[in-house]
């Protein structure tokens, strides 16, 4: 995926997202640009920094969802944001570094999953005899673990067996895996033993948990689980896999991952353009700006897993700039996103097109959630287009929400089919959906009516 040329990935991206060609060619080549620099030599490679994009349009016509599409891409570590959560320093509120720390969370999780898949077979295997032990040699017939050696951390010991009883607990353990991987004791009820989950205790003011400071101190607390064999299963493979991988070789990977794979998403960047006012909420607007400018011009952030240099990060920030202007933002954050791409409204024929062109496309959506209570429905084009337009025509005269009216729109239409489906004796149905149906549900002959059962 790398590897994808700027056409291959803006192929990509219209197989979700309908319209808005300048956003996707711009991401593209920002993407693109990653692999190239990669291939240049190490001395050039600290050079070349990645070309921040800012997006600039209404709400609701895919901003996020470009950017969201595009970390999915090429499975890169992505954090989505908000500035207006974000505080100038020395006020109550987030820290702009938290943005680097959750990019961190987010590329661990990613490269653990990554790690757990090389060793996921081997993870199974052991866990299969791990099970079949459980189902030979019930909690209750085993030996208690003595609290001296869970303390050391040390195995207990166990009797001495002769040759022949070793062979005998082979070839039952053998039946018992062999039925195991036939699926015939899925729901048989085994005791395993698990670790107990204890809250996330987070030191005030830092991003460093107490649990982790004192788990290399204290004995971890464990607990016997009645389970069925299947749920066991799920259980000890995971188990099984944190035993088999390298933490330490994660976490350095994920920072190598987040440092020049990562992409954060800063939304609503127009809400801290402007002056303060200097009383009110406002009073730390451009302060936010002026704390943002480090992390996205290139910097170092300690975490607990390591420092974290942002400086091939690549930053997309966006915005309506309804109120605002982009050259509100200080000249310093203006600089550090030097491609900047309009986006466009939506048309009537681009509500008609997310209605059923994308592969997640909303119409295809509710056909697969009514089709578990067995109603089948069917549109024609003259129910989608009376559909498009009244979204197009509810956005003009009320708030402008872009596709998200699309959700209130249909969830309006096919209120009463939703809410009557269902039923373990209901016969299948079959809805036929045009304009007729459309017109009588949403109540088309009072326009004004209409548009306003559908504010959020």
């Amino acid at each position: 995926m790398n590897k994808l040329t700027p056409r291959e990935i803006v192929q990509e991206l219209n197989r979700y997202i309908i319209g808005q060609e300048d956003a996707k060619k711009a991401v593209a080549v920002a993407l693109r640009n990653r692999y190239r620099r990669a291939q240049l030599p190490p001395e050039m490679q600290e050079e070349v920094t990645p070309k921040n994009i800012l997006m600039v349009g209404p709400t609701g016509v895919g901003k996020t969802e470009i950017a969201r599409r595009l970390a999915k891409l090429v499975d890169a570590p992505f954090v989505k944001v908000e500035a207006t959560k974000f505080t100038e320093v020395g006020y109550v509120g987030r820290d702009v570094e938290t943005i680097v720390r959750d990019l961190i969370e987010v590329s661990i999780r990613l490269t653990k999953e990554t790690h757990q898949a090389r060793v996921h077979a081997k993870a199974c295997e052991t866990a299969e005899v791990r099970i079949a032990d459980l189902i030979l040699q019930p909690a209750n017939t085993r030996k208690a673990t003595n609290p001296i050696d869970l303390l050391l951390g040390t195995k207990p010991r166990t009797p001495d067996v002769s040759s022949e009883e070793r062979d005998e607990l082979a070839r039952k353990r053998g039946e018992v895996i062999a039925r195991l991987r036939a699926g015939e004791l899925e729901h048989q009820i085994v005791e395993v033993e698990v670790e107990e989950t204890t809250p996330h205790n987070d030191i005030p003011g830092t991003d460093v948990n107490m649990n982790d400071v004192l788990g290399g101190i204290l004995p971890k607390k464990t607990k016997l689980r009645k389970v069925e064999v299947r749920e066991a299963r799920r259980i000890l493979i995971n188990e099984e896999e944190q035993n088999l991988i390298d933490m330490d070789a994660v976490y350095s990977e994920a920072i190598e991952k987040a440092e020049q794979d990562g992409i954060v998403f800063i939304d609503e960047i127009d809400k801290v353009a402007g002056k303060a006012s200097g009383h009110g909420p406002d009073v730390s607007r451009e302060g936010v700006q002026r704390d943002i400018l480090p992390i996205v011009e290139g910097c170092t952030v300690q975490t607990k897993y390591g420092p974290v240099k942002t400086d091939h990060i690549l930053f997309i920030a966006a915005g309506a700039f309804h109120v605002s202007k982009v050259s509100d933002l200080i000249p310093e954050l203006q600089g550090r996103f030097p491609v900047r791409v309009e986006l466009k409204p939506l048309t009537v024929e681009d509500y008609k097109r997310i209605l059923i062109q994308p592969e997640n496309a909303l119409i295809r959506q509710y056909q697969a959630l009514l089709a578990v209570d067995k109603v089948e429905l069917e549109f024609d084009d003259s129910a989608l287009q009376i559909i498009a337009e009244q979204a197009y025509a509810a956005n003009e005269k009320m708030e402008n929400i872009g596709a998200r009216r699309l959700h209130t729109v249909l969830e309006e239409m096919l209120g009463d089919i939703a809410y009557n489906a269902g039923g373990g004796d209901c016969p299948e149905v079959k809805v036929h959906v045009d304009a007729e149906y459309v017109k009588k549900q949403m109540g088309i002959k009072d326009q004004q009516r209409d548009l306003k059962r559908y504010i959020l």
